[in-house]
């Protein structure tokens, strides 16, 4: 059933949300015409000036309005240490664990030749500009465990190796407070072939 054109497109503009389908869009598009005007309105308002006004910092590539973003131009911070990560959402999960006070290089992606996704679309050249700072001692590689991870890792690894910088990966295997009869058989064979001594 079609409702109004302007109804139609509000429910198919909502689709593009990654998990959202038609459904949803339409529930959450009633709940903001019946419900929620006011906050419809400052939803709108919020996506036309971060669509407009966000874009990419300079030195990390993560998500900024700003030519340098908050976390690298906090003098606070280790420069000694480089936390390459696929996404912004990653170096937000990263910072709300309070353990990392390095830097940061956001891939915006990771190596992927079947959809076209080469190492310029990952920033591989503004990497290496980046490792190029004499302050770096160290890079952290945080790409994801999955095949294109992995493959994008190991890109970035035989790019640092040469740079005599030490070079680490972050762990994979048995999540905290996970019972081992639950863990897939991957997961389970990547603790075990990671395992350290105690």
């Amino acid at each position: 059933m079609a409702f109004s054109p302007l109804i139609d497109q509000l429910i198919d503009s909502l689709r593009c949300l990654p998990g959202v389908g038609p459904k949803t869009a339409q529930r959450m598009a009633f709940y903001l015409l019946n419900h929620n005007r006011d906050q419809g309105l400052q939803l709108s308002q919020s996506l036309d000036h971060a669509m407009k006004q966000v874009g990419h910092c300079n030195q990390c590539r993560t998500f900024s309005e700003t030519e340098l973003c908050q976390l690298c131009t906090n003098s606070k911070r280790d420069v000694q240490l480089l936390c390459i990560v696929e996404t912004p959402a990653d170096i937000l999960a990263i910072e709300q664990t309070g353990v990392y006070r390095g830097y940061y290089f956001a891939l915006m992606g990771r190596l992927s030749p079947l959809d076209g996704i080469g190492s310029d679309e990952i920033g591989i050249p503004q990497l290496r500009t980046r490792l190029s700072d004499n302050h770096i001692k160290e890079v952290i590689i945080a790409t994801s465990h999955t095949i294109e991870g992995e493959a994008t890792a190991h890109y970035i690894s035989e790019i640092v190796k040469p740079l005599n910088l030490k070079l680490s990966r972050i762990a994979h295997g048995v999540p905290l407070g996970g019972e081992l009869e639950f863990v897939d058989s991957g997961t389970l064979a990547d603790a075990l072939a990671d395992r350290v001594i105690v």
